[in-house]
């Protein structure tokens, strides 16, 4: 599909005729939030959490939501209908609108709403078997992760850092502490536990958080929502990461250190296994 249809402000059209004006704020400033909403067999999957998590980051920076649930799911249904593809990467984008260029909020402005959607890319079978390497960097984003924005350029350095180092991902740590990957929430296992940082400011709680919450629940593993050193990350067991992208994905060496034994654990094995359920209820 060349030229697939894409949704900005009321209407469907071609993505290259898809145009914004210059004094966008989203443009200027960088003022919007995002969601990524992964599509298994033409379904949404767990959309309403995706939704709001949309929700509570555009409450977060003061732009009103233009659409109320059943408005953005019928929007979402509209682009994904037009797309040949059964799995699909959902991207829907919402900056506080155009408007003359000054910092502050503008008063009366209209916000643009733009939905995409893409054949959503998982890895390889091949990469699954024998897992990724990271690198670790420090976080110097700024204080507010916990919210979607679209002003990512802390996450591109960070990803820009690991392709450098030829890694999938970098593992960020803030004074010692582990927070998050540029675009995955990160996990450590040792001694059976499952453990991840707290929900808080200091990363994007994804929404792939709830659902380990729900399958470590149901099989039995102890999870631990708690501050992890960067220590404890080079000695566990297992090292995971999770995003909409990557599903659950095993980290076997950091910084050209092993993890554990070097090859995805069990721990790995039995969380992508019932992830794989959940995607096909």
């Amino acid at each position: 599909m060349n030229d697939p249809l894409v949704y900005l402000n009321g209407s469907l059209t071609p993505l290259s005729d898809a145009k914004i004006p210059v004094l966008d704020r989203g443009f200027i400033f960088g003022d919007g939030i995002y969601e990524v909403i992964p599509v298994y067999g033409r379904k949404m999957f767990r959309a309403d959490q995706h939704l709001a998590r949309l929700f509570r980051s555009l409450a977060a920076i003061g732009i009103p939501n233009p659409h109320d649930r059943a408005s953005w799911l019928a929007l979402i249904a509209q682009v994904m209908d037009a797309h040949p593809a059964d799995d699909q990467m959902v991207y829907l984008q919402v900056t506080r609108g155009v408007a003359k260029r000054a910092h502050a909020f503008p008063q009366e402005v209209v916000p643009t709403v733009f939905i995409m959607t893409n054949p959503i890319v998982l890895p390889s079978d091949a990469v699954r078997a024998k897992g990724v390497t990271c690198v670790s960097m420090e976080d110097k984003r700024w204080l507010r992760c916990e919210i979607k924005s679209i002003s990512l350029l802390g996450n591109v350095l960070a990803a820009q850092n690991a392709a450098e180092h030829g890694a999938t991902e970098s593992i960020q740590f803030r004074d010692g502490f582990l927070t998050e990957a540029s675009a995955s929430n990160v996990w450590i296992v040792k001694g059976g536990v499952l453990s991840g940082p707290p929900k808080d400011n200091l990363i994007l709680e994804g929404i792939r958080y709830g659902l380990i919450e729900e399958l470590c629940a149901a099989n039995g593993i102890d999870l631990q929502a708690r501050k992890i050193t960067r220590e404890e990350v080079f000695a566990a067991d297992e090292v995971l990461l999770s995003s909409a992208t990557k599903e659950v994905l095993a980290v076997v060496k950091l910084d050209e250190q092993t993890i554990g034994k070097g090859v995805p654990g069990p721990i790995y094995q039995t969380l992508y296994a019932a992830y794989q359920l959940a995607k096909a209820a």
